[in-house]
């Protein structure tokens, strides 16, 4: 049996989630749209799991609404599977579109892992880029919104509260395409904005400005390079690799500025240093070195005005052979490529996005929350009495 193709399409409203299926169809006629929408119950458990059938291709059931209470992970690869069995020779193309409501990236890793009943979706399914429709307005308003909680689902379970900001940043940084709704004949300014934003948010995302949202590429409907389902895997990692170069100039005065050091931060310097350092950023991710907690990776998320540090994992030790083999292939390359005695892997990368950023005073605001020389000669017991009031002192156990 020949492999289908996977496109995975999602949208932070219904109208352009609906503009980038309609694309594909135009592109691959043939298709079939398995459309999902998951409700929460709250405390209930596995929420409703509503899905659609519609298109040409052969469905393996009866089209029509269809809703039962379970892990969307696990009854959207059943679909999938009865999909690709019900279509016989050939190679069919499935789009898959999720709802906002789906961390879309760890959502992805989950389906995509091997099962030992059914094998790995890749002995079915070759994934296709996956496309994201962004309505300008509605993405704008989400990034400003850091008041509220929302919970995705992260193909794991109901996942952590999240402010609107987050989610908004998440599904673009989960992108392969990214389609930004033009409403207007002449161009719209705010659309054109917003792309350049979205561009420096996911650098390795092709991103169109179109009508509605629509995407006219033929690309869109091709595989991704083999390992697609290890890269994003990788991408979930909490100490990440440095993004691309900014562009050489900046695009609706959106720019980035990425910021590294080798030797551990004071914790209450970079305290005060935060307003300087969060002025005008729309969106922050990276990873410190906290004097405080010398052992523990602490990751920087941050969207419109929050900011979320959390200790996650350790720093990978030269003896720690069972945490080396739990590390992606990406991980294990970037330790050994930035292994410094005796410190080893440990450093600080931060990368910030936003408008009207002053660089200067950025690098030079967390330059100065370094530890002095005489603060590093106390080692890692000294740091650790280091008051804390990030995070406290407590390391991951």
């Amino acid at each position: 049996m020949s492999k289908g193709l996977l496109s995975v399409v999602t949208g932070n409203t219904p109208a352009v989630r609906g503009a980038v299926v309609d694309a594909l169809l135009r592109v691959s006629p043939q298709a079939t749209v398995l459309a999902v929408s998951v409700e929460d119950r709250g405390d209930e458990g596995y929420p409703v799991v509503q899905r659609s059938f519609s298109g040409t291709g052969p469905h393996g059931r009866e089209p029509g609404p269809l809703g039962v209470t379970g892990d969307p992970v696990v009854i959207l690869r059943q679909d999938l599977v009865a999909l690709r069995r019900a279509a016989g020779p050939g190679r069919p193309h499935v789009v898959l579109a999720l709802p906002a409501t789906l961390d879309v990236l760890p959502f992805l890793v989950e389906l995509w892992r091997a099962r030992v009943a059914s094998g790995p979706l890749t002995d079915f399914y070759d994934p296709a880029p996956v496309a994201v429709g962004i309505d300008p307005a509605a993405f704008m308003t989400d990034l400003g919104c850091v008041h509220r909680p929302v919970r995705l689902w992260d193909g794991r379970g109901l996942g952590e509260a999240l402010t609107p900001a987050e989610a908004a940043a998440r599904q673009v940084e989960a992108a392969d395409v990214v389609a930004v709704r033009d409403g207007s004949a002449g161009g719209d300014r705010s659309a054109s904005g917003v792309a350049a934003l979205v561009g420096h948010l996911n650098r390795e995302a092709r991103v169109v400005v179109a009508p509605g949202g629509d995407v006219r590429a033929a690309s869109i409907a091709e595989a991704l390079p083999s390992g697609a389902a290890d890269a994003w895997r990788a991408r979930l990692e909490p100490v990440l690799p440095p993004p691309p170069p900014p562009p050489r100039t900046a695009d609706h005065g959106v720019e980035s500025v990425l910021w590294r050091a080798r030797r551990p931060l004071h914790p209450a310097r970079l305290a005060d240093a935060l307003d300087t350092v969060l002025d005008g950023v729309v969106r922050g991710r990276g990873h410190l070195w906290l004097g405080s907690s010398p052992d523990a990776v602490v990751t920087w998320r941050s969207a419109g005005a929050h900011l979320e540090l959390r200790e996650t994992g350790r720093w990978l030790e030269p003896r720690d052979g069972a945490a080396w083999a739990a590390a992606s292939p990406l991980r294990r390359t970037l330790a050994s490529w930035f292994w410094h005695d005796p410190y080893g892997e440990r450093r600080s990368e931060l990368n910030v996005t936003g408008t009207g950023l002053d660089a200067w005073r950025i690098r030079c605001a967390l330059d100065a929350a370094l530890l002095t020389d005489a603060e590093l000669a106390l080692g890692p017991d000294g740091w650790r009495e280091l008051p804390d009031p990030l995070l406290g002192s407590a390391e991951p156990g």
